[in-house]
């Protein structure tokens, strides 16, 4: 289950969506998730899907990999699914014990899953196909104006990356201490929820000691290395859009046409 976490995790490839520039996976991104929310029937969700498999593919990245990631967001679908079926008014369906499902509500729960499913997987597709750097980098460069408004940009950043860059190394640090904990004879397997849920409560203290441990190492590498914030700093590598870029910037103009009309069409 620890393993199965691909948000900030990247997964090195050469394809068409690796070579784009990060501002427009960015924007893409932001984009897709607007129109996640903007869509209210069965065409909109189809056309989303359908872009969603089209990304994936272009990023030659296993979709086993890509879609390992929903194990995580597993209890919170289900959960969701639940009380959309069983507390929507509407035209009942069917009752089950004090439950009555109504159509309203498994209409509302299709969506609403299909809502979660596709943010999470585009999303994954971002990080899968751009390192941190690449991340901070354009996020910096598109939210630079609001340095007028003394915003600190760079800083901002900088966090981001930092914790996109953290994400991965501390899931590989809880499944080490897992593992260490097990062959002592812990149990995370067995039980319940409640049961699991409170065996889990011994793993946050050396969790928590290690994260301290690993940002006071970060911290005093900054420090050797004279960090002082973004004023005055260049880039090895700036970026640039190329023609790869404005056709992407093109396809998510049309795609969110599409999505607007069909949303007129509800």
């Amino acid at each position: 289950m620890i393993r199965d976490i691909t948000i900030g995790q990247y997964y090195q490839q050469k394809s068409v969506i690796h070579a784009l520039d990060p501002r427009t996976k960015l924007i893409w991104t932001l984009i897709y998730v607007i129109s996640i929310f903007l869509n209210r029937n069965v065409i909109g969700f189809l056309i989303s899907g359908l872009v969603f498999f089209l990304a994936a593919y272009l990023t030659n990245v296993p979709f086993s990999f890509i879609v390992r990631g929903l194990k995580g967001i597993a209890m919170l679908l289900v959960f969701t699914l639940c009380f959309q079926v069983f507390f929507t008014t509407g035209t009942a369906l069917a009752t089950i014990g004090f439950f009555t499902v109504t159509e309203e509500g498994l209409e509302q729960a299709v969506f609403l899953a299909a809502r979660l499913v596709l943010l999470v997987l585009f999303s994954s597709l971002m990080t899968l196909t751009t390192t941190p750097k690449q991340l901070a980098d354009g996020l910096e460069m598109l939210c630079s104006p609001l340095r007028h408004f003394h915003v600190p940009v760079h800083e901002c950043a900088m966090m981001m990356s930092i914790t996109l860059r953290f994400i991965p190394i501390l899931v590989e640090e809880l499944d080490k201490i897992m593992k260490a904990q097990q062959a002592r004879g812990a149990d995370f397997e067995t039980g319940g929820l409640i049961r699991r849920v409170k065996a889990m409560v011994p793993l946050l203290v050396p969790l928590f000691a290690a994260s301290a441990r690993r940002a006071d190492d970060l911290a005093t590498a900054m420090d050797a290395r004279c960090y002082h914030g973004g004023d005055g700093r260049t880039k090895m590598k700036p970026l640039r859009f190329g023609r790869k870029d404005f056709l992407a910037m093109l396809s998510a103009a049309v795609y969110i046409a599409g999505i607007v009309f069909c949303r007129g069409m509800a």
